[in-house]
């Protein structure tokens, strides 16, 4: 009997008997290990939120000469291209815009067409040949696109990505003053693509814009109305960084694909 209530006793005192188990060490013998965490109240949302756009980092050296012109752009665009828009929607009716912006559109296949044939795209540029074709004829001079009710969307082609299908690598990130983002390779192939429809001068439309300037304009307000993007539209501190690794991947991918 006593040795009962000594084995009793014993289980009593035990900590499997007091509810103790949940205290015992683990492992690595941290009885608690969430009571060691410890938070750092000065280490705020910023700082939280910059560590986590560097793995989006870009390579930007003219980063702060960016930055600049990012705000450049951005006043122009609220209070000079965004009110040009808005007027222009204003006086001209829809048919009239769409007609103007297949008319440069159609302008724009030129370009597309060179760089196919610079990519040794056969069959790609055998479809922009047509659709060519077929807009500036059928569609009177590019104001319809009948292509694309036939079958033949826009695909669209430019030096820089031609220069990229070939290897040549993007360099630094650079912010072009109205333009928006672009990097050392697209903007040479920018340079290169006006030089180019330039001297080709299809319809005769350079040589006119160097006359009547308005056709520039008209060309530049068509482009920002066609244009989806808006600055500040992603409501955040870091949309530089966004729009930047945005624009980057959104090359990259054309470079890839087209590959």
């Amino acid at each position: 009997m006593a040795k009962k209530y000594l084995l009793l006793a014993l289980l009593l005192g035990s900590p499997l008997a007091l509810g103790e188990v949940a205290d015992a060490p683990d492992a690595d013998s941290f009885k608690r290990p969430l009571e060691i965490l410890k938070f750092t109240p000065a280490l705020n949302e910023g700082v939280f939120d910059k560590s986590t756009y560097q793995t989006i980092d870009v390579y930007d050296p003219f980063e702060a000469v960016n930055r600049h012109i990012y705000q450049f752009n951005y006043h122009a665009d609220q209070y000079v291209m965004l009110p040009l828009v808005r007027g222009y929607k204003y006086v001209t009716p829809e048919v009239a815009r769409d007609g103007v912006s297949n008319f440069f559109s159609n302008l724009d296949d030129v370009g597309n067409l060179l760089n196919s044939l610079l990519q040794l795209k056969g069959e790609q540029s055998m479809r922009i040949t047509a659709r060519l074709l077929f807009n500036t004829t059928f569609g009177v001079l590019g104001l319809w696109d009948p292509a694309s009710k036939m079958g033949l969307p826009k695909e669209k082609e430019d030096f820089g990505v031609t220069l990229g299908h070939y290897g040549v690598a993007e360099g630094p990130y650079i912010m072009l003053p109205l333009l928006g983002p672009s990097n050392l390779r697209d903007t040479t192939g920018l340079v290169t693509d006006t030089l180019a429809e330039n001297s080709i001068d299809f319809l005769n439309v350079p040589t006119e814009s160097s006359r009547h300037p308005e056709l520039m304009l008209l060309d530049g307000v068509n482009t920002r109305y066609t244009t989806p993007f808006e600055y500040g539209q992603l409501d955040t501190p870091f949309e530089y960084l966004k729009v930047r690794f945005l624009y980057t991947e959104m090359r990259r991918l054309k470079i890839n694909v087209n590959d």
